[in-house]
């Protein structure tokens, strides 16, 4: 069997990590890139042994699939015309930064003889992995969580910090905290959103109250000038005597009962890409293309995720009627027309 053939379209430091999981691969092959920024293109080509093409177009035409990996606005116009090609499709997050374009992708999706998979890393972390594990065991029963998750600056790449691009702050860093809610816990049924301007010109500091089937509540706050203070991400959850908190992608504490010792598993020493999920979202959306399982994130996933960030943003109004609609009918305007 020949090894796929993977083009890049995006040639910065995600495309990197992906391409780099890829070649120890041998179902794979890295084999062309297209960056607008040639200079991007060209070093690519040299590190990873890759053919640098002028455009999409010549690209979509020498590959067999296609790891999305440019700036967020542009995610949805390459997926679909990848999948109208043909081509399996990795797609960084966020799937979309609009409803009208994540609409557009999940059609393409649902046409295509070909795999959709979004690259939401955080689910394939060990740390997560091990806390989603212990949850459906029943180990502990949330009745609330407390999340975080802040950005250091919008200021590198330049691109982050202008809306047009990155669809919004929460489209960049939160919206990874937003999917990994949906996989620990569901769709919420309700959500309260406050938000403000605080040092860039956009929304940049989030407080949110987030409610689900059971009952259990989650407060997630976000701000996207903390400069990178550790941990900058962590999910503690709470239950009868017991809690589980997560520092980054490093390590997890369990708390079973006043006055036991706590338990520590530790995944700093794990070399980075493992360590965040990459190599295996990586060996999953291979595993999918070549029919042995499903893709580890959907199109319909990505979808739901992509609608509760716009959620998010139209709870953010300070209209008073914005906060008091439930959150079924805010979904059921974003349902797939």
């Amino acid at each position: 069997m020949n090894p796929l053939r993977v083009g890049f379209v995006g040639a910065g430091f995600i495309a990197g990590v992906h391409a780099s999981i890829l070649a120890r691969d041998p179902r794979a092959i890295v084999s062309h890139v297209f960056d607008p920024d040639a200079s991007k293109s060209a070093l690519f080509s040299v590190q990873h042994a890759a053919t640098a093409v002028p455009s999409l177009d010549d690209l979509i035409g020498s590959v067999q699939a296609v790891y999305i990996c440019n700036p967020n606005a542009f995610h949805a116009d390459v997926a679909v015309r990848a999948l109208e090609a043909g081509l399996q499709v990795f797609s960084e997050k966020p799937m979309a930064t609009s409803l009208d374009d994540a609409r557009r992708v999940l059609r393409a999706a649902h046409s295509a003889r070909a795999v959709y998979q979004a690259g939401f890393n955080r689910r394939f972390a060990g740390v997560y992995l091990e806390l989603k594990r212990r949850l459906d065991a029943g180990d502990l029963v949330p009745t609330s969580v407390l999340l975080k998750m802040n950005r250091g600056e919008l200021q590198r790449p330049v691109w982050t910090g202008d809306p047009a691009i990155s669809g919004g702050f929460l489209y960049e860093t939160p919206v990874h905290m937003l999917d990994l809610a949906r996989f620990l816990f569901g769709d919420p049924v309700d959500l309260v959103v406050r938000a403000r301007a605080t040092v860039y010109n956009q929304l940049d500091d989030f407080s949110m109250l987030f409610t689900f089937p059971s009952g259990m509540t989650a407060v997630f706050a976000s701000s996207a000038h903390t400069t990178w203070l550790a941990p900058f991400e962590r999910v503690e959850v709470y239950g009868d005597h017991r809690a589980v908190v997560t520092e980054e992608m490093d390590r997890i504490t369990f708390a079973d009962g006043v006055g036991r010792p706590s338990r520590v598993i530790d995944f700093a020493q794990r070399p980075f890409e493992e360590r965040w999920g990459y190599v295996e979202e990586g060996r999953l959306f291979l595993d999918a293309v070549f029919g042995d399982a499903p893709p580890a994130v959907s199109a319909e996933d990505a979808f739901a995720t992509t609608a509760l960030v716009a959620s998010c943003y139209e709870r953010a109004d300070d209209s008073p009627a914005a906060h008091h609609r439930t959150l079924s009918e805010v979904t059921d305007q974003t349902a797939v027309s």
